[in-house]
């Protein structure tokens, strides 16, 4: 069972949730449905999902839409996957940017049809600044390309005399990840009953809580969101130090 949110290890929310969002195919297949409506239920939960993060005072939400390894996927169900991203962006952004929401969007923009670039780049445009919540959608992402892109782009600054290899600590190498001035997420939730991070934030997770559900995610809503935060008040987040829940006990 969840622990309640009183619970004394960490009764604060967490700051940054991340979630990745797994089972449209499933959630479809039950109902005989075309994938892609199991994508456009996905959309609705990740509306959902949005507002409830908000009002639950969490800073920073980040959700994993489009892995660079989603390319393997037959070119219709691509397609679709292409669409919904315009559709989101198109219906939902001046109501995003009402709601104070700050829109970021993390991964590389090769293989991307030049208006869905230019859509990514007036989202964050115009909802730059907003403080109610922060929003960053993993589209076109792979965290072991993340990591590669930044090792290659400290090389290219060291061949250029900017750094010395004594520079290059933890801090230096963080500034240049995707996520860079973003705090790592204390929460990561995946849906559908699969237990992996699927190439998820690889650097950002590494003292990450995770809580698994069986839900698929066309059926995530507020309240499994709350158990989720729930879940994780509960749990007593040591960083590789004692237990002070145990009185310094391992």
């Amino acid at each position: 069972m969840p622990a309640s949110a009183s619970t004394p290890h960490n009764p604060a929310p967490p700051r940054h949730v991340a979630i990745i969002m797994d089972g449209n195919g499933r959630w479809a297949k039950a109902r005989f449905l075309p994938r892609v409506m199991g994508h456009r239920a996905g959309v609705a939960a990740v509306r959902a999902t949005v507002r409830a993060a908000a009002d639950l005072g969490i800073e920073y939400l980040t959700l994993y839409g489009f892995s660079s390894e989603n390319w393997k996927r037959p070119r219709t169900e691509v397609n679709d996957l292409m669409g919904l991203l315009r559709m989101y962006i198109h219906d939902d952004l001046e109501e995003l940017h009402a709601s104070g929401v700050e829109i970021r969007i993390i991964g590389a923009k090769t293989h991307l049809e030049g208006d869905i670039v230019e859509l990514i780049e007036h989202a964050q445009a115009r909802t730059r600044g907003n403080t109610k919540l922060k929003l960053i959608i993993a589209f076109n992402y792979g965290g072991q390309d993340e990591i590669v892109e930044a090792a290659r782009r400290i090389a290219e600054d060291a061949v250029a005399g900017k750094i010395v290899p004594s520079d290059v600590d933890r801090e230096l190498f963080m500034s240049h990840l995707a996520t860079a001035g973003i705090p790592d997420p204390e929460l990561v939730i995946r849906t559908s009953g699969e237990r992996r991070l699927s190439n998820f934030l690889i650097w950002q997770t590494a003292y990450s809580e995770f809580v698994f559900t069986d839900t698929l995610w066309p059926d995530f809503n507020k309240a499994h969101l709350v158990a989720a935060i729930s879940e994780f008040q509960g749990r007593d987040r040591r960083f590789g130090g004692l237990s002070l829940a145990a009185g310094g006990r391992t």
